[in-house]
Parts: C-alpha cells; sequence; structure tokens
C-alpha cells in the first residue's frame, strides 16, 4: 500500500483482490513506471504494479506484517522506531487512535468505522508520499514542478529529444515509451494547464489510479501496452501474456475462470473499456474492507462483530501491525478526520 511510487501504463495481475489469497501472480502485466529513482518496492516490482492488498502477504502467503506495520507510521523511519516501542507504549499509543476511530463513541468499533478509519489513511499515505516525492524533484523550492524538472529528475535528461548513444535498442525504445506516457500523464494531471505541477496536482501524477480524471489516460497506456493486436480490445491471450509459457495448464484454467468471473461483464470474450479499467484500477474500497475483515478474524475474541477497546488493546500487535493506524499522521489531523467522515 504505501508507494514511495510513480506509476504510468498501470495494469494490475489478473488477481481476485481478497486478503486472504495467496500471493498475487505477475502475469499479464504491462511495465509501469519502474525508474528506481522513484519507485516502491512495495507498489512496483519488476515494473508491475501491484495493489494494495497484494501486499498484505510475504512470498509465502502469509500475512506480511512488516508491510502493514510500514504503512501504519507512514514511512520506514518512523516504522523502524515503533518497532523499539515497549507493549506498554504502543498500548497507550494505540489507545489514543481507538478513541479517534470511535466516532459514535460507545466504545466499540464497529466495521464502518474501521472501514473509515482505514480509508482514510489510504490517502493519507498517497499524499504523504507524493509530497516526499515532491520535494525530491521540485529543484529550485518553488513548490512546482516543471516537466524539465521531473525528466531531469527521473531519467537525468534535459529534453526528451536528447539522443544519448543507443546499447541496447529495446531498452532505449522501453525509456523513449515510458517517457512519452509520463508526459501524457504529467499533462493529465496539470489541470490548470500552466505547465507545472503543484503538490496537489502531482498527487494526481503520482496516483492516477486513485483520481477518475486520470482514468482515461490509464486506461490509453494500458491498451497501448496491451492491445498487441491494436483491435481496441484485450484477449485473454493478451491478458496472461508472456507469462503463460512458465505456467502449467491448472494455472491457465485458473486464469481463464478470472478473466471470464471477474472481469469480462459482457462475456464476449474480450476486455474493453470499463472492463479493463476494473481489471487496472484497484478498489480501495474492497481492500479497505478485506483488511477490515483480516482485523476482525485476528481480534474478535467474542464473535459478536464489534471490537471492544480491550479486545484491540489485547491484540495490539495485530492493529501495529495493519493498515488501520497510521499513529503519526491521524494524532496531527484529529480535528479533521470526523469532518471529513
Amino acid at each position: 500500500m504505501p508507494a514511495k511510487f510513480r506509476i504510468s501504463a498501470i495494469l494490475l495481475c489478473a488477481v481476485t483482490f481478497i486478503v486472504v489469497a495467496g500471493p498475487m501472480p505477475t502475469h499479464g502485466a504491462v511495465a509501469t513506471h519502474k525508474h528506481e529513482k522513484h519507485t516502491s518496492k512495495e507498489r512496483v516490482k519488476d515494473g508491475v504494479y501491484v495493489p494494495r492488498d497484494a501486499h498484505h502477504h510475504d512470498e509465502h502467503g502469509e500475512h506480511n506484517v512488516d508491510f502493514d506495520h510500514e504503512a501504519i507510521i507512514g514511512n520506514t523511519k518512523e516504522a523502524q522506531e515503533f518497532d523499539t516501542l515497549s507493549p506498554e507504549e504502543s498500548k497507550r499509543r494505540l489507545a489514543i487512535l481507538i478513541k479517534m476511530m470511535d466516532l459514535n463513541k460507545d466504545e466499540f468499533i464497529d466495521r464502518h468505522e474501521l472501514k473509515a478509519w482505514i480509508l482514510r489513511s489510504f490517502k493519507k499515505l498517497s499524499e504523504e508520499e507524493a509530497a516526499d516525492r515532491f520535494e525530491e524533484i521540485d529543484q529550485d523550492s518553488n513548490d512546482k514542478i516543471t516537466w524539465k524538472e521531473y525528466l531531469q529528475d527521473t531519467y537525468a535528461m534535459e529534453d526528451e529529444n536528447f539522443k544519448k548513444e543507443v546499447i541496447d535498442f529495446d531498452s532505449y525504445e522501453e525509456e523513449q515509451k515510458m517517457i512519452k506516457q509520463d508526459k501524457e500523464m504529467f499533462n493529465a494531471a496539470d489541470t490548470n494547464k500552466d505547465g507545472e505541477l503543484t503538490l496537489e496536482e502531482f498527487v494526481f501524477f503520482q496516483n492516477p489510479e486513485e483520481h477518475p480524471q486520470m482514468l482515461p489516460v490509464l486506461l490509453e497506456h494500458t491498451m497501448q501496452d496491451k492491445d498487441l493486436n491494436h483491435d481496441g480490445k484485450i484477449s485473454f491471450q493478451e491478458f496472461v501474456g508472456d507469462a503463460a509459457q512458465h505456467h502449467d495448464k491448472d494455472w491457465l484454467i485458473l486464469e481463464k475462470d478470472r478473466f471470464d468471473t471477474d472481469f469480462d461483464a459482457n462475456s464476449d470474450g474480450f476486455l474493453a473499456g470499463n472492463e479493463v479499467l476494473t481489471w487496472i484500477v484497484p478498489s480501495n474500497e474492497d481492500v479497505a474492507v478485506d483488511e477490515v475483515d483480516h482485523l476482525f478474524v485476528s481480534t474478535d475474541e467474542d464473535h459478536d462483530d464489534r471490537l471492544s477497546y480491550l479486545e484491540i488493546l489485547n491484540n495490539y500487535d495485530t492493529f501495529v501491525g495493519s493498515e488501520a493506524t497510521d499513529y503519526g499522521d491521524h494524532l496531527q489531523n484529529i480535528n479533521h478526520f470526523e469532518d471529513e467522515l
């Protein structure tokens, strides 16, 4: 979930977004923004965009507490510091957060309250990470980013038309493609069309999948990357891509079922338009519900479908290791939380 990342041509792996599922395969995905300068080991792996909930699992399919802990605190350094806290201090801080989550002040956290908290955490984490990246790129510290600044920082180029020595033609072509798509994304995020991005606009650029106005560009880039025969739709073969060569028949059957059941809404054997967007754009709502389910299964000891303060505190390590409690951020935004909800 947290993302020191930037995404251009996003294509999700064809998975069912369920927290209790196993680790997400990386088939059928298009190269996204994968420059080491700004991608995240959590959100982008081998050039593949990964939805938030896939990071809940390690390579063995177990719940990834380490990742969740970073998501809670909002950055790696603070997460590491939190690891050093005593259980007593962890519980003390968590108790403060519980009271903030409890919107109706009934001393229980219901599913709605926990989901609302998690969704806000997602939003704040994205904004924080965009702000960190923004500061890196803004070379003249004027609180705006030009295309030239982005190009210099990300590609070490003054001009996208600069002809450098080509050692690997395929890599050169791929980089040129990414630069073109980056610029299209940059222009789409530039809502006032002044040629520069404010921090607010850069949030759109950094996290386009979370902002409806950016989805047409994501769809266009996806089709450029995946629609190999240029017929305006994605076949199952294009959906699985080269990964089909490395898996067995059972894997193909599973992926075909996902293709048909989860994405091909009109059952015509292809993905187009909104069907492609359903595939490539993760739903924060779905991820939040899945995380709520995970936390309730882990901590609702009396099975009354609500969490008492004591149940949460008794399981403080589970909540410290979830995406529900971004301690540092939420304590600074107490007054805004209830207003937003």
